[in-house]
């Protein structure tokens, strides 16, 4: 099983961004739990990370014929706004689950709608790291309903 993880604009300053909202926990840090965890449940986790819209856009349209089997996102801002990587998340036949540190709907109100929910299996939010950690259980258990056999 192939699970794809996107962060988005800024992510990469984990560790550094707001303590009180998303604590000291860096980037690389939540990729190496994924992928343990992902191990541990016999999946190949790659992570990829960036601040330029266009590029996660390019990546989402990689997943489409390169053997993803499903896709954790956090788009960080974009996930308020992006019409162009809802779009791109559209396309997709596979699983997507919408993760943040956050609880976006307990913060400030732009962060309330995601323009990703409509098109995404479900969103997980407000525990921290266990964000993703969830949000990969159940990309996978989505997977797994979806593959023949």
């Amino acid at each position: 099983m192939n699970i794809l993880v996107l962060h988005g604009i800024n992510l990469n300053m984990f560790g550094q961004r707001d303590p009180a909202q998303y604590g000291s926990i860096t980037l690389a840090q939540i990729d190496a739990r994924l992928q343990a965890l992902g191990r541990e449940l016999g999946a190949e986790v790659a992570c990829f990370q960036t601040n330029h819209e266009g590029e996660l856009v390019e990546r989402i349209h990689r997943a489409h014929a390169d053997g993803t089997d499903a896709v954790l996102i956090n788009a960080g801002a974009w996930t308020h706004y992006s019409y162009g990587i809802r779009d791109a998340i559209a396309i997709l036949r596979i699983p997507v689950v919408e993760v943040h540190m956050s609880n976006i709907h307990a913060r400030e109100a732009f962060r309330h709608e995601s323009v990703l929910a409509p098109v995404v299996r479900g969103q997980i939010c407000g525990f921290g790291v266990d964000s993703y950690l969830l949000g990969l259980r159940a990309a996978l258990t989505m997977a797994g309903e979806a593959t023949p056999g």
